[in-house]
């Protein structure tokens, strides 16, 4: 079993999973692989990341009957990919490894650009708001979400999550275990790090703590809109360009 460590700017591309007619950065790899390899294979993600959503350290697992070194492995996928995905490195691992299955918590970065005029090179990946916002009141908001809680109020309906728990009660808890937001320059950025994320859930954390920010949501209402498990009762969702899926751990 092969594990890649990918990096990617999600601007130009309809998410990571493959669907009909639109470009997905698994099926961009599962191509570059075929090329390579001649083997069809589907690389199966950590997550599947939303249409502009970018990685820095998105996994991949696949299995392959070709003994390809791991270097050169490596090299001949960043000739065939395109200049907006690289893979970072290659490793052989277990058989039983799963790159979603095996994953202990993952790691995202949310970032906004906070001067007047955001410059051409940012805007692809910020948030540009330039907007008076609380800090102190937006980062005790963010403290009020650690540790473990349902959050099906920060959570978009996912139908192909529902197809794959064949109506079974959707378990919505998860465990944060760092929720703090950092300014450093004119980038403001909110990181989070949990044992696992929903469906938007972390840009819908975003929309909801920038609504305290502007002192739309005071930060003590958080864990109301925690216990409401109320979609409604939440902020707007932020931006899919300022979301950065920064690493996963095993």
């Amino acid at each position: 079993m092969w594990k890649l460590v990918l990096a990617y700017d999600g601007t130009d591309y309809h998410g990571w999973q493959v669907q009909p007619d639109h470009i997905t950065i698994q099926g961009e790899l599962r191509d570059a692989i075929a090329r390579i390899t001649g083997e069809t294979v589907l690389p199966q993600g950590s997550g599947r990341t939303d249409a502009g959503v970018h990685t820095l350290g998105q996994v991949a697992s696949f299995a392959l009957a070709a003994p390809i070194p791991e270097a050169n492995l490596v090299r001949a996928l960043n000739r065939a990919l395109p200049a907006a995905i690289r893979v970072l490195s290659a490793e052989r691992m277990p058989q039983d490894f799963h790159a979603r299955h095996s994953a202990l918590g993952k790691t995202y970065e949310y970032r906004i650009f906070r001067g007047e005029i955001c410059p051409p090179w940012l805007a692809r990946y910020v948030f540009a708001m330039p907007a008076p916002l609380d800090l102190t009141a937006m980062q005790q908001a963010a403290a009020r979400v650690c540790g473990e809680h349902d959050f099906t109020s920060f959570t978009a309906t996912d139908p192909d999550r529902e197809q794959e728990e064949s109506g079974a009660a959707a378990n919505n808890v998860r465990r944060l275990l760092l929720s703090e937001w950092r300014q450093e320059g004119e980038l403001l950025m909110y990181r989070v790090q949990g044992n696992g994320f929903l469906h938007h859930m972390v840009r819908n954390l975003v929309g909801t703590f920038l609504e305290v920010g502007r002192g739309n949501v005071t930060e003590g209402q958080i864990t109301e809109i925690l216990k409401a498990r109320n979609r409604t009762q939440a902020g707007p969702t932020a931006p899919a360009r300022g979301l950065f899926l920064v690493q996963v751990d095993y």
